[in-house]
């Protein structure tokens, strides 16, 4: 018969060190008080830590929750947004549009310019730079040897940011160079 040696639990080593610290205390009853203080401060420190870590979570996510609270009514608008600065263009680059017409345009999308401001919406400018699939989407490709392979030559819809995190991409046109 093969004998097998066995190594020791976990279980019973704890309680081969539980029984030598008893043996301890047996001998000093204070140094088991002083072990027993000592795990319960532990134990507080620690709890403590770990409420103080929640805390600052929850307060982390309740400022984030607030800030992007109306992200989608932001989204809504930025269609608003676009549609009256192509309509203030066309009525400027027309020459038979009332200049009242276009006054009371400009108001309206310099009203809608300081709402986007107040949240803390920005356009993002993709022309002429590289192209970044985390705030772009290419719709079109085209050959051509002006611009460097990857770059930017068209924007057909404006991306925005709402408080630094991309809210709407920007539809874009990018250059294949036929030199490379």
């Amino acid at each position: 018969m093969d004998e097998q040696v066995q190594q020791p639990s976990e279980e019973v080593l704890s309680s081969q060190a539980e029984a030598s610290s008893l043996e301890e205390v047996k001998a000093d009853p204070t140094e088991g008080l002083k072990l027993a203080l000592s795990a319960e401060k532990d134990k507080y420190v620690r709890l403590l830590a770990e409420f103080d870590n929640m805390r600052k979570r929850h307060e982390k996510e309740r400022l984030e929750l607030i800030k992007y609270a109306h992200e989608e009514v932001i989204i809504q608008c930025l269609k608003l947004y676009d549609d009256l600065d192509r309509s203030l263009n066309a009525f400027k680059a027309s020459s038979s549009t009332d200049a009242n017409l276009v006054k009371g345009l400009e108001m309206v999308f310099n009203n809608m310019k300081e709402l986007m401001t107040k949240y803390d919406v920005k356009p993002m400018e993709s022309k002429g730079k590289p192209f970044d699939p985390n705030v772009q989407e290419v719709l079109m490709q085209q050959e051509t040897t002006e611009f460097a392979d990857g770059v930017v030559m068209e924007e057909f819809e404006k991306g925005y940011t709402l408080g630094g995190r991309v809210v709407r991409t920007a539809k874009v046109k990018v250059a294949k160079n036929t030199n490379s």
